[in-house]
């Protein structure tokens, strides 16, 4: 067997229907269309979720809950992932973001204790689970709170 006598098996590949290009091919005239009606015009098709004039999926179920505007984000870290960082380094939420740990869009960064770090590291985030700080303070670091 050699690479350029590899072809697809017989009937794998089919031409594309070219549409209104005279009778003979089958999809001329209407291209396949139908006559007549909202799907046989150009610009013409229904939009999701319509069911013809019965009352559609999403307004017949129930609606439950609410959408908390005030809801912070937390980008959520553990010690594990901040090896990326060196000896006595201010860890952040701009150093986080540089590194791409975390994303812009989220509000505050969590510190959770998953994993170990055996140097010290300067860490400023919004909020820090007793394991992890407990951790990092063995290891002759310290957590600031913002």
């Amino acid at each position: 067997m050699e690479l350029s006598r590899l072809s697809p098996p017989k009937g794998a590949r089919k031409s594309r229907k070219r549409l209104g290009r005279g009778p003979g091919s089958g999809y001329g005239k209407t291209a396949g269309r139908g006559s007549k009606g909202q799907k046989s015009r150009s610009g013409g098709n229904i939009r999701p979720g319509f069911e013809g004039g019965q009352m559609p999926l999403q307004r017949r179920l129930p609606k439950r809950g609410f959408t908390n505007i005030f809801k912070k984000q937390y980008a959520i870290i553990n010690l594990r992932d901040l090896k990326r960082f060196e000896k006595g380094t201010l860890v952040d939420k701009s150093a986080l973001v540089s590194v791409g740990l975390v994303k812009r869009q989220q509000d505050r960064v969590k510190l959770l204790g998953h994993g170990a770090i055996d140097y010290p590291l300067i860490v400023r985030v919004s909020r820090c689970s007793r394991s992890a700080q407990t951790t990092i303070e063995a290891a002759g670091g310290r957590v600031e709170l913002i």
